[in-house]
């Protein structure tokens, strides 16, 4: 192995054996941790820094095998650690003994990952490999088992957990027949999407949409094979075609907002408001989950229609209240109107008297802000007191309010 200046990683004292307890929270700060130390010493020493990496890798899955994995949290995080971690072993310029060395240890920790936390490094094999003679003679080395595992025949076929790793090696290999032929007859999508990714590097782009599109069932993930499938398209030039077969559904994320940035990041050429038409209608009975989307584009008569339409989260109406209660008090206050109304029928989640009075105190002010005092005071007083079944708890704050302005 190449000679370093022998940095000594902090991250190994952290990462050993049942290191943390049920709690992943600690362990994801010490991950985001480990990866940043790693990407500094990589600047000035790749070597040393994909070593590093492949220590983390091997110290991972004994130190996390106590957390309470139920939440995702911990996996999502390992997850985007290897995905961070992967270039920097696959641009490192090591020689062939010190990569051999390094692909046998990560195999191995691979083998031995029980929860499992580094399972998806074997789809990065490909790349770990580092070159196309390298990754073709891990192919050589687990096609055969691989074919084993993939057998339609019941008796002979098995769970090996090198498949992924072979699949990404002979891609990696540029052997796209020997791949599309050996997941013939498997139903596994995270295996067939290899084949998939074979056609279109084939330039075959349209018969590998319509393969994806033939996997698709209950087993499978449907947002996975919309986000090949864009790709493809994408990537051949064809964008309105991949925006009206996938890009609504490819780009779905953790929340609206982050569902509306993705979508209208890839299509510039769109506009915010027919993105989001499309996307409010792609999500029936929701409308009132766009209004950030809508308020950060800009649309603010179009983020009331949406928060006026169905529940919409009190404490962000409040928010956009509180932030344009001065420079666009008209459109403050109707989110604070339809804060108050959702609040007063009950919506919101752990909702405070503090968030109460912050939704009314805001929305008084925007209303001053826009000369409409008396009038939003008269309209909150209708709310709260000609409302059959309003949220007591609500009501009484918001009355109690009412009655100290009418006394001032």
């Amino acid at each position: 192995m190449p000679k370093t200046s022998g940095h000594k990683w902090q991250f190994k004292t952290r990462f050993r054996r049942h290191a943390f307890g049920w709690k992943s929270q600690p362990a994801i700060t010490r991950l985001r941790e480990a990866v940043s130390e790693i990407k500094r010493v990589a600047r000035t020493e790749p070597v040393h820094a994909a070593e590093g990496v492949v220590e983390l890798l091997e110290r991972l899955s004994p130190a996390l095998e106590n957390i309470d994995s139920s939440s995702g949290a911990i996996g999502t995080a390992v997850n985007r650690a290897i995905a961070e971690l992967v270039p920097i072993v696959a641009a490192a310029p090591a020689g062939a003994a010190t990569r051999a060395a390094w692909l046998e240890r990560l195999f191995e920790a691979h083998g031995a990952d029980q929860i499992p936390y580094i399972e998806s490094l074997a789809d990065y094999w490909g790349e770990l490999c580092g070159s196309t003679d390298v990754a073709s003679e891990w192919s050589d080395h687990l096609i055969g088992v691989t074919r084993m595992a993939l057998s339609p025949d019941k008796n002979v076929r098995g769970y090996f957990h090198g498949t992924s790793a072979c699949l990404s090696a002979l891609f990696a290999a540029a052997r796209y027949d020997e791949l599309i032929d050996l997941v013939q007859s498997d139903v596994f999508w995270p295996y067939k999407r290899w084949a998939v990714k074979a056609l279109a590097a084939q330039g075959r782009r349209a018969e590998a949409i319509r393969y994806a599109e033939s996997c698709r069932s209950a087993w499978a993930s449907d947002a996975d094979i919309d986000g090949l499938c864009e790709q493809m398209l994408l990537s051949s030039g064809q964008v309105d075609e991949a925006y009206a077969r996938y890009a609504l559904t490819a780009n779905r994320a953790g929340t609206y907002l982050a569902w509306f940035r993705a979508v209208t990041t890839k299509y510039p050429h769109k506009t915010p408001a027919a993105i989001l038409s499309d996307l409010v209608r792609q999500t029936p009975g929701d409308e009132g989950k766009w209004f950030a989307a809508a308020k950060e584009a800009g649309l603010f008569d179009e983020a009331i229609a949406l928060a006026n339409r169905t529940p919409c989260d009190p404490r962000t109406l409040t928010r956009a209240v509180r932030d344009f209660a001065e420079k666009d008090p008209a459109f403050a206050t109707e989110a604070g109107l339809a804060a108050l109304h959702w609040l007063v029928h009950g919506f919101g989640y752990e909702i405070t008297g503090a968030d109460v009075w912050a939704a009314y105190s805001n929305t008084i002010k925007a209303a001053e802000n826009a000369g409409r005092g008396d009038e939003v005071r008269s309209c909150i007083r209708v709310l709260v007191h000609n409302e059959q079944q309003p949220n007591r708890f609500v009501a009484d704050i918001i009355r109690r309010e009412l009655g100290r302005s009418s006394t001032n």
